[in-house]
């Protein structure tokens, strides 16, 4: 060993040793390796500190030692620089890596899973798998922004908070450090509410009264009058149903939580009919919609042959316009605040539901003559003009 390396200086930096590299060369010269020995209890040990042409110097590789020689002194576990890599490399992985563990994870159980996998796979990998979670910066993610330019600002929204879950996921998993920034979610200003005119919610339902595949018809209907996504009509199980209570009991919504939703007359009716119903086809199945064979249902390729039936377009996405529909009705009603509407539609938070409030126009229109009633009233003018304006429903356009 000692004739291999020599000492940085004769009397500076002990401990700081380096040697030639004729294999590579820096500066029309042989790099340089420095290297530093110390002991630990009682052993010597020798570790590489690094190159020359990596911007390493003797005074570099000195404090190296000293941190080392300091933490043997008093007893703290001494580790080398590439142990240190070795554990920052299982507490630090590539988002990569902590990609393949949140998929691993979450499987099939994850909503929208196969539409997160091609999310990540077209927009996050190309451009940061490689990166370890601790690298990430902002600026990272306003070049990931801009490889997506021209897209729905919904688009990039889904994406940009695909790579804050799976970092999340990592933190919590112990895979990787929190980041230490927050990342700046464009304004999802494309949301679309789908929902249907009369005539065609009368078409619909005309439809469905006559379809000759009842269970498919109960599901739509079950879906239009109780406002339930279509994850939670499928996954409906008969120990759900409380007709006694009149509730329907949502296990693992998409907010997270158990809630249970009212059971209206219609619902209740084509529950009813279709528990009727199982008990003849599949009387061993748990699921109040089953699928193939008794399981759980994970399609409805009736639906579309229903909305073709009803007139209704193509673009328009059953279950989830069904559920939007519902909730327009509600609004458009006047009857219901939007916090209602939330409560029935099992929002986790009030930001999904302010959606809805552009379809509240009489309320809007109630409180804007209240409101001009009382500055009115303040200003001691007497009271305002009456105003026979009439607020078109939801039969009228947007």
């Amino acid at each position: 060993m000692a004739a291999k390396y020599t000492r940085a200086h004769k009397d500076k930096w002990p401990g700081v040793y380096v040697y030639e590299m004729t294999e590579r060369t820096f500066q029309g010269k042989p790099d340089l390796c420095y290297m530093v020995a110390y002991k630990v209890a009682g052993k010597l040990r020798w570790e590489k500190v690094g190159l020359k042409s990596e911007g390493y110097t003797p005074q570099v590789a000195a404090e190296v030692r000293a941190d080392r020689v300091k933490k043997a002194r008093h007893g703290e576990d001494v580790k080398t620089a590439k142990e240190i890599a070795r554990d920052r490399a299982m507490t630090d992985r590539t988002i990569a890596e902590l990609a393949d563990a949140y998929f691993e994870a979450k499987g099939d159980a994850l909503k929208g899973v196969v539409t997160d996998r091609n999310r990540y796979e077209k927009h996050v990998r190309p451009l940061l798998g490689g990166f370890r979670a601790s690298k990430l910066s902002p600026l990272d993610m306003a070049r990931l922004r801009k490889t997506m330019e021209g897209r729905a600002a919904a688009t990039v929204w889904n994406v940009l908070e695909l790579v804050r879950r799976i970092v999340n996921f990592g933190t919590k998993a112990g895979l990787c450090p929190a980041l230490t920034f927050t990342i700046e979610m464009p304004k999802k200003d494309n949301e679309v509410v789908e929902y249907l005119e009369p005539e065609q919610a009368a078409r619909l339902k005309a439809v469905l009264d006559e379809w000759p595949s009842r269970d498919a018809a109960r599901m739509l209907e079950v879906a239009m009058f109780s406002g339930m996504r279509r994850g939670e009509v499928f996954k409906l199980r008969i120990r759900d149903l409380d007709f006694r209570a009149g509730l329907i009991s949502i296990r693992d919504p998409k907010g997270g939580k158990t809630v249970s939703v009212p059971m209206n007359p219609i619902t209740r009716a084509a529950l009813e009919d279709q528990l009727a119903w199982k008990e003849e086809a599949f009387p061993d199945s748990s699921y109040v919609f089953p699928g193939k064979d008794g399981a759980q249902r994970v399609a409805c390729s009736a639906a579309s042959r229903i909305k073709q039936a009803a007139g209704i377009p193509a673009r328009f996405r059953i279950f989830h316009g069904l559920r939007h529909h519902f909730a327009v009705t509600l609004a458009n009603s006047g009857e219901f605040t939007l916090d209602m509407i939330g409560e029935l539609l099992t929002h986790k938070s009030t930001a999904m539901t302010r959606r809805y409030g552009q379809f509240l126009p009489d309320a809007k229109k109630r409180a804007s003559d209240k409101a001009a009633e009382l500055l009115t009233n303040h200003a001691g003018l007497g009271k305002p003009a009456a105003t026979d304006k009439k607020v078109v429903g939801i039969g009228g356009g947007k």
